[in-house]
């Protein structure tokens, strides 16, 4: 009884533990997002940030440059950020392989070639969701990258269930095609004229301030659903990361959710990209910093992945803005340049222990 009662205290403790932490990462989201929209070329003082978000009278111009510029930039780092991570977290889980990621699946070389392929062959040339100097619409860029995105992610399931869903097919199919998309890119930017060349290269830098209140109705939609999707099976990513046989033996069905789980991130995934340019590292490094945090228990791992991701880009997209002011950095420059060297003193550090 005695021992009954001592191991309950223990694991009230560690959930306590847990919910603590996602409290504090909540937190510092919340303050983050207020601190953001604080700083720029013109700076805002908080309590009239707060005023204008409210609804309370304050400066007409104040409160254009919060409405209209900075958060909506804000949120779409902020969504980014959390479906990049989670999609992440969750492929990492499915594939039980610590790089998994959007990156290295090849999503992001797919979503490249296809933006390449529309300056190409249909003429867009992507500036922001404000001016777009194309005959043939503001979306066609982000159409054919999103389609493109989609048909590499439903390659790489389809090769794995011809396989058996096995996931070192997974990976190996995404390495295998992100190389492809790559030197079709690299094909493509030969043989492009200078405007079309600096149009790709553009689109491959990801820009939060992109993204325009429709496309950020879209993203935090399909940010919910497929959150919600995954926190709904965290029990049995749990049981795979223990490993198939013994998921099989616990009723999970391994293929189902395995094909499901990807299914979901890319599209997420696509979808974030399609709309933002490549943002590289957030989808891989952030899982390895919350697992480090929470542990491996997707309970926790998935919601604070969410958190963790969203507060890192949007850290990262208010740095950007600053660094080099008045000029604005790609913040996918910045994650680059931040995610690299963390990634690899998490890789030393493991190594180690």
């Amino acid at each position: 009884m005695g021992n009954s009662l001592a191991l309950s205290q223990r694991y009230a403790a560690y959930i306590n533990k847990k919910i603590l932490l996602l409290g504090v990462l909540g937190a510092s989201l919340v303050l983050t997002l207020l601190v953001s929209l604080s700083l720029g070329a013109a700076q805002i003082p908080l309590h009239d940030v707060l005023a204008a978000l409210s609804g309370t009278p304050v400066d007409a111009r104040l409160k254009l440059i919060i409405w209209n510029i900075r958060l909506p930039q804000a949120l779409s780092a902020l969504l980014a950020g959390a479906g990049l991570a989670i999609s992440g977290t969750v492929m990492q889980s499915i594939l039980r392989n610590p790089l998994g990621s959007p990156f290295t699946l090849g999503i992001s070389h797919a979503a490249a070639f296809g933006a390449a392929l529309a300056v190409m062959l249909l003429g867009g040339f992507a500036q922001s969701h404000h001016s777009v100097a194309s005959s043939i619409g503001p979306y066609c860029i982000t159409a054919t990258a999103f389609a493109l995105s989609i048909i590499t992610a439903a390659l790489i399931v389809l090769i794995s269930r011809h396989q058996g869903t096995r996931s070192e097919v997974m990976v190996l199919s995404g390495v295998a095609l992100g190389s492809l998309f790559t030197a079709a890119t690299m094909f493509l930017q030969l043989i492009a004229d200078d405007v079309q060349l600096a149009a790709m290269v553009f689109w491959t830098f990801g820009d939060t301030a992109r993204a325009s209140w429709t496309e950020l109705g879209l993203m935090s939609v399909l940010l919910a659903l497929c959150s919600a999707y995954f926190l709904w099976n965290s029990w049995a990513y749990n049981a795979i990361d223990i490993g198939d046989e013994t998921a099989q033996g616990l009723g999970v069905q391994v293929n189902k959710i395995r094909f499901m789980g990807m299914l979901a991130a890319s599209l997420l995934t696509a979808c974030i990209i399609a709309f933002l340019g490549i943002i590289g590292f957030v989808g891989l490094v952030v899982p390895h910093i919350c697992r480090k945090l929470t542990g491996a228990d997707h309970r926790f791992l998935l919601p604070a992945s969410f958190l963790g991701g969203a507060l890192l880009l949007l850290l990262s997209d208010t740095a950007a803005r600053l660094i080099l002011a008045p000029h604005i950095l790609p913040v996918s420059v910045l994650t680059a340049f931040m995610g690299a060297p963390v990634f690899l003193y998490l890789i030393i550090k493991g190594q180690r222990s």
